[in-house]
Parts: C-alpha cells; structure tokens; sequence
C-alpha cells in the first residue's frame, strides 16, 4: 500500500508520461509515414531527411540510450526503403539522398545526446538544489524570476509556477539593509554580494534572509542573470534581539541596584567584569579586566584580608565572599561586598562566577541609623531622667539641707567659748561626707544624662544595678514600694556599654513602680536578681506584683509606638531591647505568680557571642 508521499508522487508523475506515452505514438505515426511515402514515391526526393523529426521528437521523451536507439531504427528504415524503391533511372541521386538522410539522421542523433546529456546534467543540478533547504531562485538583469527551488517555496510559500516571470523584489517586498543601486554596483564590481535582507511571504509574514548573490556572465563577459541563495535566520535574529535585549535589561538592573558581575578562571588567570563592575571599580570601559587591576583598588587597610581570601579561594577552589572597602583614585572610599560562587567546567576546572556590591549608601546609612537609635536612646534616658525629677531633687537635697545644718552647728560650736574644736572636727567630717553624696547623685544623673557613642568596657552588673537602685530610691520611696535584691557574687565582668545598661535596668524599676502605684491592696515590692546562665552569659530579673501583663499584647510589649499608657510614647521596651540584642543578648517579660510581671535580659560574657534563644526564653 502506497503512503501518503507516494500517492503524491506517483500523482505528479501522470502527467508527464501521459504525454511521453503520446509523443511516442506522434514518432512512430511520423516514421510510418515518412517510410511509406519514401518508399513508393518515384522521384529522387529525399523524403527520408523528415525522419530528422522524429530523432528530435524522441528526445523529447527518451533518454541518451532510446534516441540511439531510435536514430538507428530510422537508419534502418531508410536502408529498407531505398532496398524496396526502383531507382532506374538515377541511381546515383538516390544513392546520394539516401546517405544524405544518414548522415542527417546521425547528426541529429548526436546533437540530441549532447543536449540532452547537458539537460540530464541541468536536471540534476536542479534537483541537487531542491534537495537543499535553502532557497535558491535566479533571475537576470531585469530581476525577473526564471528559475525557483523547492527550498524557495517552502519558505516563501509560493510554487514555481507562480514566482517565475515575476519581478523578484516586487513579489517578496524586500527591505534592504541600503539603496538596491549600491547593492548592484558592488555585486557587478566583485561579482558577489553578501547581506541580510527581510523578505515578505505569500502569507504576509516576514522572514529575515542571510543572502548571498552571485552574477552569471556570458562568454563575452556581460552579465546575463544573478543566482540569488537565501539561509532563513528569523529564529536567529529573534534569538539575538532577544538576547540583547535580556542584556541591556541585564545591564540597566545592574546599574540601578550598583551590582556588578565578574569571573575568575583562577587556573589561567582569566577575568572578565561587566560594565557596572567596571564601573563600581573607577575604570574605564575599555580596560582590560583583570584580577590585579582589582587588587589595587582594594584599601591597604583591608589589602592583606582579601589576599589572603583570594589566596585560598583559588588553593581550595570553594565558595567565598567578604566585605571591603575600595579606594579610589580621588581617594574616595566604597564599601563593596562580593559574593563568588565555585563552578566547574567540563574539564574539571575551578571558574568563580560572582557579584560586586556598592553598599556605601547602605552602610552610610547604617551609620545614619544607629546614629538615630543613639540619639532616641539619649532623648529616651534624659526624658526617663526628667521624670524623676522630684526624687533626684529629694535625693540632692538631703545632703544638701544635712550640710547646712552641719554647717550651722559647727558654726555654733565655734563661737562657745572656748570653742569646741573636736566637734567642729567631727561636723566638719560630716559635711564632707553629705558633699560627696550630694557630688555621687550629680555624677550618676549627668553620666546618665551625657549623650555620647557606644564605649564598650568591662562592667559589673551588679554595681551596675545598684548604682541604679541609688538613684531610685526617693522614687521607690515616694510611690511606698520596698526593692529587695539577690546579686549573686563572684559574677564575671561583661563587655558592654555601662551607661546604656544602666539606662535599661532604670526603665524596668520605673515600670515596675509606675504598674504597682495603682494597686491599693497587697505587697509593693520590686526583685531584682542577677545570676550566672548555662548559656555562658549574665542574666538579671526585674520582679513586681503588680496588675501583671495583658496575654493578648504580650507579644507586643517590645514593639516600637505601642503603649499601655496613657500618656506613654511606646519607646522605652523597644529601645530596651535594642540596646540588650546590640550587646548580643535577649529581653523579654512572662507572667509573674501569683500576680505582676518578670522582666528579663541576658547579657553573654563573650562579646559577639549570642544567648541561644532556647536559653533566653525568646
């Protein structure tokens, strides 16, 4: 059974020998004819030079080998005709005419070997050129169309009935890539022309054409027609539009986020930087990448680090990134951070593909906010110190008022007669000793008050606590709430600001007296504790009884602008917080038995070491 290819085929092939099977019956009609009518005819006429036609005939339908054949037939008939004809009265004219039409005969046969072997040879050449998937079509000088390939009408879906006899850039719409005048003039000047051209389909689509024209001369040298091949490079275009637009896409958000790429191939020293990194590094575009060019834009302070990185990275071919500063040629400096990743090719070879960040603006404005969080931690503690105003005052002037009375009596004792010295003595020691309380007051509220950077230094937090303590105590005293401590000794100094963890345990005292000031019924009373954790660090409990902590806003306490109070801003948790998680450790608050509220914060005993949340009961 016949595929469906094969039906085509053998469709195809009915016309063509329909008609051979016709132009053999006309050949052999002719040749009988002229057979007869040569052979009773009675004049020398050379009937038989007609034959000529049927030799030419022939070749219109058989191969090289059928027209031999057939010119040898049609000899033949000439010899039996001149055998059968009386020749009596000028046999020497029919002898003449009948090796004339041999000879005639044999020419023609030759002639139609030789044209159509040179026909078999175009055949094949022709059916070589639909073979190939590119289009090939030839035109001549005018640009009509007298040959187009199968290739030509796959892609352009015109059949060769329909497209020769046209005018070639009429019937596809060609665009260009310049004015057509200067196309031929190049083509006729170097014989050749090469360009990419968009042709236009019988279905309106277009179709982008690498294409290559060749011109034919004659053998006088003058050009006679143009062979025009055309390789479809639609996808390709649309490939390469794409990807250059992927690119400048890529470029454009490398720009906006100051993210510059990079690759290494620290086997063979190859590097390559995009246009941001390059841009990121001060160089021009136009500079060739390479490793040591980046090296010397590194800071000498940072210089030995990134060696070092570098230095392993390509030992042990693994993932790095680090963080540091770039110096420019106007010794500006750029905070960048680069980030590599380890690939290996097919050879096995180690190739770093990674990333150059500018973070200037993200640690300038690192640098802005903890300059802000130091500034609302200062403006936190003095308007927390502002409220005790009325305590401090007490607690200034007691000694105050002690020194005066001090003063009044030692006066008095001066003046008896005899005066009595020993008691001036002893009066006087007193007031020295109110002076200096009066002096250790000042000094706590103007170190709490002072607004000055981080200074990290050796603290014990238990003098820290009472130093606290000291301070509120005109305050504890006034709202009737009794503070009782459980510090436990021998505990380890720890790293820290001293004033800022000053400042966090005088808000959980203040917030611990202000919730139990409402109460009118039960215990006052503030613990405070200080012991060491299995975690490695310090942890401090502040204890009330009072109302205790609302479940549903627990979890909220911490968070910055939220306020149970009335008149309260909703900072001082929050700053709490920040100022105990700066120095590595946790806060947090849980119900306290049988009513009030537990405050705590661990503090580790090595800096940069955090709590584990399991141990801070975050």
């Amino acid at each position: 059974m016949r595929t469906e290819q094969n039906q085509v085929e053998y469709a195809a092939t009915q016309p063509t020998i329909v008609r051979s099977r016709a132009l053999a019956a006309i050949g052999a009609a002719v040749a009988i004819v002229v057979f007869i009518l040569d052979t009773i005819t009675a004049k020398e006429i050379a009937l038989a030079v007609l034959y000529v036609g049927v030799v030419l005939l022939s070749a219109k339908f058989l191969q090289k080998r059928g027209v031999v054949l057939a010119s040898l037939g049609l000899m033949a008939l000439t010899g039996l005709s001149y055998m059968l004809s009386e020749h009596d009265v000028s046999p020497g004219i029919a002898l003449s005419n009948g090796l004339l039409t041999l000879a005639a005969i044999g020419i023609t046969a030759f002639l139609a070997v030789q044209s159509r072997s040179r026909e078999m040879v175009l055949r094949e050449q022709a059916g070589l050129l639909d073979l190939t998937h590119d289009t090939v079509f030839v035109r001549d000088m005018n640009d009509v169309i007298s040959y187009w390939n199968r290739g030509a009408e796959e892609l352009y879906g015109w059949k060769r009935g329909e497209a020769v006899g046209k005018i070639t850039h009429q019937l596809m719409r060609t665009t260009f890539p310049m004015p057509l005048e200067q196309i031929m003039a190049k083509l006729l000047r170097n014989g050749r022309w090469e360009g990419e051209l968009v042709h236009t389909k019988k279905d309106g689509t277009q179709a982008t054409v690498a294409s290559r024209w060749s011109v034919q001369r004659d053998g006088r040298g003058r050009p006679v027609a143009i062979m025009e091949t055309n390789n479809d490079i639609t996808e390709r275009k649309q490939a390469e539009n794409a990807l250059r637009l992927s690119e400048a896409y890529l470029a454009e958000a490398q720009r906006l986020s100051l993210t510059g790429s990079f690759s290494w191939k620290s086997s063979g020293g190859e590097f390559f930087w995009s246009e941001e990194s390059s841009r990121i590094l001060g160089y021009d575009r136009t500079t060739k990448p390479s490793l040591q060019l980046l090296i010397q834009r590194v800071h000498p302070a940072d210089i030995d680090r990134v060696r070092r990185v570098i230095d392993r990275a390509s030992r042990e071919g693994k993932d790095w990134e680090l963080e540091h500063r770039f110096q420019m040629p106007d010794d500006s400096v750029k905070f960048v951070k680069v980030v590599a990743r380890a690939v290996a090719d097919e050879s096995g070879k180690v190739e770093f593909v990674g990333a150059i960040m500018d973070v200037s603006a993200a640690k300038q404005a690192e640098q802005e906010l903890r300059q802000a969080q130091a500034d609302l931690v200062h403006i936190t503690r003095v308007t927390t110190l502002g409220e005790l105003t009325a305590s401090i005052a007490h607690e200034v002037n007691q000694p105050i008022a002690a020194v005066a009375t001090n003063a009044a009596a030692g006066l008095g004792w001066l003046e008896a007669e005899p005066p009595d010295l020993d008691k001036v003595r002893a009066t006087l020691g007193y007031i020295v000793q109110d002076a200096e309380r009066a002096g250790d007051v000042m000094h706590r509220i103007r170190a709490l008050a002072k607004k000055a950077p981080l200074r990290l230094a050796r603290v014990d937090v238990n003098e820290a606590v009472l130093e606290v303590i000291a301070l509120t105590r005109s305050e504890l005293v006034r709202h009737g709430v009794s503070l009782q401590t459980q510090l436990a000794t021998g505990l380890p100094l720890i790293e820290g600001d001293r004033i800022q963890l000053q400042q966090v345990i005088l808000n959980l005292i203040l917030n611990a007296v202000e919730a139990m000031s409402s109460i009118d019924k039960g215990t006052r009373e503030v613990r405070i504790t200080s012991e060491r954790e299995a975690s490695n660090a310090v942890l401090v409990t502040v204890r009330d009884f009072g109302p205790g902590l609302d479940p549903r806003s627990v979890d909220r306490l911490f968070e910055a602008f939220y306020t149970t109070k009335p008149s309260g801003l909703g900072m001082g948790l929050a700053i709490c917080r920040s100022i105990i998680q700066a120095h590595g450790g946790r806060l947090w608050a849980t119900g306290n038995e049988p009513r009030g509220a537990v405050f705590q914060f661990t503090l580790p005993l090595e800096r940069g070491k955090t709590v584990p949340a399991e141990h801070a009961g975050a």
